[in-house]
């Protein structure tokens, strides 16, 4: 196997794509005047989050400690670990805040609050921490007139540890089906940040951080007043679910799974490929939407679409099926055996987590230089 030609299935990330993607949000929440603190966990990359990271004050968004590990290892050390602490992580937390990471932790119920407080005591540590709001029912939070939300933060201080501000992730944004729902949910994000924050600062906390973001909510949002910052991920890498939310174009997806065609399913017009759901996932995120993706979009090896209908009809361990959405039967002869092709990934964070490595993609779609990812939690 050549230096550039990587056994499949690989990860590829297009470059031109990659760069374009990072450019519009940066442009766009330059424009609205609140800076970006990006979320690593779909790169996993040290040097696609220096990319990210560029021309931002330099805080990043994580979802495990091994991510904090491997970003701090590189010098990157405002982290917020954007996922509610269990308390038997808070050791752990405590051992890299010694170390010198500026770690932030998030939660969302007073029996969270008082093991930080508890931690905090016995660890002798100043924990730094974000009450995390709901915006939308979606995941996780306290609702911002909750008075749970105040006494949250008065057992955080009374402990030792710092309730700093809040955070929301308004991840019903992901069911929105057209522009104007994106941006009222981009508003009400906003509204509920701005809300929650206003109630600590009432109860006399400084709560000088109002951390909001999802990509389709940065990509929408009309008005960020009151906003300290924004976070996303997804948005340097794009994803089907993000081109079925009209976040952005199929074409502007810049990553994909590369694979080889091993068989044929003749009498049933298909195709086999050596990627299935070890590589691609099973997430089946376009499945709600109004056109649903399979498993992924079929392109040829440059990364350009051979055609919408054509997708991952199915998944098995090793083996992606290729068919049409139409249920007409493919042209095998446009498939012969040996013939590279590249997938686009329903959820990109869950496609790239399935390899330890990428390659970087020039715009004709060649393998030129491979990369490592971490992985662990």
């Amino acid at each position: 196997m050549s230096q550039h030609r990587p056994n499949t299935p690989a990860l590829l990330i297009d470059e031109q794509r990659f760069e374009r993607n990072l450019a519009r949000l940066n442009q766009r929440l330059e424009r609205l005047g609140v800076p970006l603190r990006p979320h690593l966990k779909t790169v996993k990359n040290v040097e696609l989050a220096r990319r990210m990271l560029a021309g931002q004050p330099g805080g990043a968004t994580v979802s495990t400690l091994a991510e904090a590990d491997y970003f701090f290892a590189d010098g990157i050390a405002d982290l917020l670990y954007a996922v509610g602490i269990a308390p038997g992580k808070l050791e752990a937390a405590a051992r890299r805040i010694a170390d010198g990471m500026q770690l932030t932790l998030i939660l969302d119920h007073p029996d969270a609050a008082r093991a930080v407080a508890d931690a905090a005591q016995r660890l002798d540590t100043n924990f730094r921490v974000l009450l995390e709001v709901d915006a939308d029912g979606h995941r996780a939070g306290f609702q911002p007139d909750d008075p749970a939300l105040v006494e949250s933060a008065r057992i955080l201080a009374n402990g030792g540890a710092t309730p700093a501000g809040v955070m929301v992730h308004a991840g019903g944004s992901y069911a929105c089906r057209d522009r104007d729902c994106l941006v009222r949910a981009a508003e009400q994000e906003r509204l509920a940040a701005v809300s929650a924050t206003e109630a600590l600062r009432e109860a006399g906390f400084e709560a000088p951080v109002v951390s909001v973001g999802s990509t389709p909510t940065a990509t929408f949002a009309q008005d960020l007043t009151g906003v300290t910052e924004v976070r996303a991920g997804v948005y340097a890498f794009m994803d089907l679910v993000m081109a079925g939310l009209g976040v952005c174009e199929l074409d502007e997806i810049a990553v994909s799974v590369l694979t080889e065609v091993i068989g044929h399913r003749g009498e049933h017009g298909q195709v086999l490929v050596d990627a299935g759901w070890m590589s691609l996932s099973r997430d089946g995120g376009t499945a709600d939407q109004a056109v649903d993706r399979g498993y992924g979009v079929v392109c040829d090896e440059t990364g350009r679409v051979l055609c919408p209908e054509v997708i991952v009809c199915a998944t098995n361990q090793e083996h992606g099926i290729l068919a049409r959405r139409d249920r007409e039967a493919l042209k095998l002869e446009d498939f012969p055996i040996g013939r590279r092709l590249r997938i686009l990934p329903n959820h990109a964070c869950a496609t790239a987590g399935q390899f330890e490595h990428f390659w970087l993609a020039d715009p004709e779609g060649r393998p030129v230089r491979k990369l490592e990812r971490c992985r662990g939690w």
